[in-house]
């Protein structure tokens, strides 16, 4: 199958469809304002498709690969749903107790992308835990589109805090050290972000496109950041400014890279937004991170 790059698409067509992706337009303004862009008889029904995850092309690490041990668990959540459904994957080489990476999905619940960076983390020698934040509608619904929906109806507060409550369990959890990191996919980059705040024995974070908190609230943070942005990305680049300058002004350890000409969403290899050489880039900088702080 051909994979379809951001080259082949307008850049208004792309910023168009990131408005989409978050919620800013629905599915019948997309339409309406994508047919500008049809071109040899194409829809703009066929554009949507085309823009929209793939995940015949994002498994990177099979579910079956003997370096991991894949399930499904649930944890508590007492200021959150109460309980919560995640995937959990551990390296089936490890011995003794390893460090845990939290895994945090975009805006759309746990999918079959979120699933296999899980796999990656543990390939990589971590424990892996991504929740899925729509635990309590049901779950994620087999689809992005029907999972945005649903994700916008959950309560913010509670769903942040199912988020919080996973740092809390692998923290205790039996097979980790205690020492635990976090990385994050836009709406996960910024629950990254949140967590950095809120969980000063975090032993690192690496958020992915995502949304900064208050520069207020950065002198709290602690753990180590690495973060990524897309060059093309305004809407979350116009927020890093301010927060770098808080961050520098606090005297905190992180470093921060722009990936030229990558949009929002370059690391999800389910959409023609992935680029490739600048994911595997920044993949190789999460585990180094990774393995800088938590090992």
């Amino acid at each position: 199958m051909e994979r379809l790059t951001a080259k082949d698409f307008a850049p208004e067509l792309l910023e168009l469809y990131d408005y989409y992706a978050h919620g800013k337009i629905n599915r019948r303004e997309f339409l309406d304002r994508a047919a500008l862009f049809t071109l040899g008889g194409l829809t703009a029904s066929a554009l949507l498709a085309s823009l929209s995850p793939n995940y015949a092309l994002a498994e990177q690490v099979e579910f079956t690969d003997p370096d991991i041990l894949p399930e499904y668990i649930s944890y508590p959540s007492p200021k959150g749903h109460g309980n919560v459904r995640g995937y959990l994957v551990r390296p089936a080489k490890a011995t003794g107790k390893v460090p845990a990476v939290l895994v945090v999905h975009e805006n759309r619940g746990l999918n079959p992308y979120i699933e296999d960076v899980a796999r990656r983390v543990a390939k990589a020698g971590f424990i892996a835990l991504a929740p899925d934040g729509l635990s309590s509608v049901g779950g994620y619904p087999g689809n992005d589109e029907k999972g945005k929906e649903l994700q916008a109806t959950v309560d913010p507060e509670k769903l942040m805090n199912d988020f919080f409550a996973a740092i809390d369990w692998l923290m205790k959890n039996d097979k980790t050290t205690g020492k635990v990191g976090i990385t994050g996919f836009c709406y996960g980059g910024g629950v990254s972000n949140a967590a950095a705040v809120a969980y000063p024995e975090l032993a690192a974070a690496v958020p992915f496109y995502g949304r900064q908190p208050k520069a207020e609230d950065v002198p709290k943070i602690k753990a180590p950041l690495l973060l990524h942005y897309g060059e093309l990305d305004k809407g979350i680049n116009e927020g890093w400014p301010a927060y770098e300058k808080a961050l520098k002004a606090s005297g905190k350890t992180y470093e921060a890279f722009i990936y030229a000409g990558c949009n929002h969403g370059f690391h999800n290899d389910s959409t023609p937004r992935y680029d490739e050489a600048a994911a595997k880039l920044a993949w190789d900088r999460t585990v180094a991170w990774f393995n800088k702080y938590l090992v």
